[in-house]
């Protein structure tokens, strides 16, 4: 019935957050807990090897001084890792203003709840890409 990264039902009530950033989507999953982050069955520092990903995917938990409180668990794909790292960073964020909702003001003031709607540019026709076209020939 669970697919990977859903959290099975236990006793104590999930909240859900969904996040969006450029191709990747996450679905964030946090209830009470010990501090346990899972990241498509995988920890937090396995799945973003990089620094600046695992700080940027775990920074609504700093802000909040949730990091020891709450047990985390989350269901990536899209895009790549860094898209992903900004997935679950709205996700998360989103999950803890249901979690609390007395957060959600402060969240909301430091750009937490804001999604990033920059994509990628599409290719348009007559040009090699968005931007760059094909070589001019003077003659």
């Amino acid at each position: 019935m669970s697919t990977a990264g859903t959290p099975l039902a236990g006793t104590q009530t999930w909240f859900l957050g969904t996040g969006r950033r450029k191709e990747a989507i996450a679905r964030v999953f946090l209830r009470a807990g010990s501090g346990k982050f899972t990241v498509n069955d995988r920890s937090v520092e396995q799945y973003f090897p990089n620094h600046a990903w695992k700080h940027e995917a775990t920074e609504p938990l700093k802000f909040t001084n949730l990091a020891d409180q709450v047990d985390v668990v989350v269901s990536a794909g899209g895009g790549g890792v860094g898209g992903q790292a900004g997935a679950v960073r709205m996700g998360l964020s989103r999950a803890i203003a249901r979690f609390n909702p007395e957060l959600r003001a402060s969240l909301r003031k430091n750009g937490f709840l804001t999604r990033d709607s920059r994509m990628k540019e599409r290719k348009k026709y007559g040009q090699k890409g968005a931007r760059k076209r094909f070589q001019f020939t003077k003659r």
